[in-house]
């Protein structure tokens, strides 16, 4: 079978935590090298999960010709440079979400890698999972009645850990980026539509670079419906998705990252509960063979790069609305 065969920039956790561990499990990746700006770390990353190649700077590793796409983890202040170097070179990319700083530094990535003619996606990884595809036929069916609300929550505590780069504002800190982004997309893959406004409320704190450590807000949509979401780096572990209709819910639990024992949907209508799963899925592996699918010209993307400007631009008013206080429209 032909592989796709991929170059990581940097050494991130979540590289070694799911997607080195992802591409390996895929039925259509090989995982070629590493790059580090620091060689040692490189070579040992390398010799620790047995990578043929490594590189001491991302410019060689995107000057390898062995190497088809690139992941890129690194800090989200870097998504931009790198992810347009790697167009360039003529790599396909999957960039870490959130794609970039803002609307204007994401639609320079996608203009730049349409120019290329390489894929660019960002890495939602539950979006790949098939639980997500089966909740769009339930709402479709009908079997929960018209969609009235949509409820999210992604918290975690982190906040005792100071050296973490998702504390530094410059380089795109905050609990928005990191992991409200996940219910505010999931609200715009829900609804199908692009929201009317938003009132965002939330907790900067100085003591971690006036990073937003907690949010909490309301993003409208057409005809009533509205996603109430709450996000941060300073609180419990909540990972949840409910959509609410007129006649039944559903809700996703744990619902951005499922694992394989847990990666149910439970639906309430007509009196009645059901469960349906588990899939026994592994979402990165899903997306690291939808990626390669797209790259070989067998399969569609599942949402264009464009959906990454759109929510960049939701993010955008997010903060914008949590730094003024105020209700901000798009």
């Amino acid at each position: 079978m032909k592989r796709l065969r991929w170059g990581i920039l940097g050494c991130a956790a979540i590289a070694d935590r799911a997607v080195i561990p992802a591409i390996r499990a895929s039925e259509t990746g090989e995982l070629v090298a590493v790059a580090s700006r620091n060689e040692e770390k490189a070579r040992a990353k390398a010799e620790e999960f047995g990578i043929p190649k490594h590189y001491g700077s991302y410019e060689a590793l995107l000057a390898d010709p062995d190497i088809d796409a690139v992941y890129i983890p690194l800090p989200n202040h870097l998504h931009k440079e790198w992810t347009i170097a790697a167009a360039k070179a003529g790599k396909h990319i999957l960039c870490e979400k959130p794609l970039a700083m803002n609307a204007v530094e994401a639609q320079e990535m996608v203009d730049a890698c349409k120019e290329a003619g390489v894929h660019l996606a960002e890495a939602f990884m539950y979006r790949h999972h098939p639980r997500i595809a089966r909740v769009k036929e339930i709402i479709a069916s009908g079997e929960i009645g018209a969609l009235r609300a949509i409820r999210g929550v992604f918290t975690y505590n982190g906040a005792a850990n100071k050296t973490d780069i998702r504390q530094v504002k410059e380089w795109g800190g905050g609990g928005l980026y990191d992991v409200g982004v996940y219910p505010l997309s999931a609200a715009r893959w829900i609804t199908g539509a692009e929201p009317e406004a938003v009132t965002v409320h939330a907790l900067f704190s100085p003591e971690h670079d006036d990073v937003d450590m907690m949010a909490s807000g309301l993003v409208e949509f057409a005809g009533g419906v509205a996603l109430t979401f709450d996000c941060g780096m300073w609180a419990a572990f909540r990972n949840e998705l409910e959509i609410v209709g007129t006649e039944g819910t559903i809700v996703l639990k744990p619902s951005f990252l499922p694992n394989k024992e847990n990666d149910v949907i439970v639906v309430q209508a007509g009196g009645e509960t059901r469960t349906e799963g588990p899939y026994g899925v592994d979402a990165y592996a899903a997306q690291s063979d939808q990626f390669a699918r797209v790259v070989w010209g067998e399969e569609a993307p599942l949402y264009p790069a464009q959906d990454a400007v759109d929510n960049m631009k939701l993010i955008d008013a997010c903060l914008e609305s949590a730094r003024s206080r105020c209700r901000v429209t798009l």
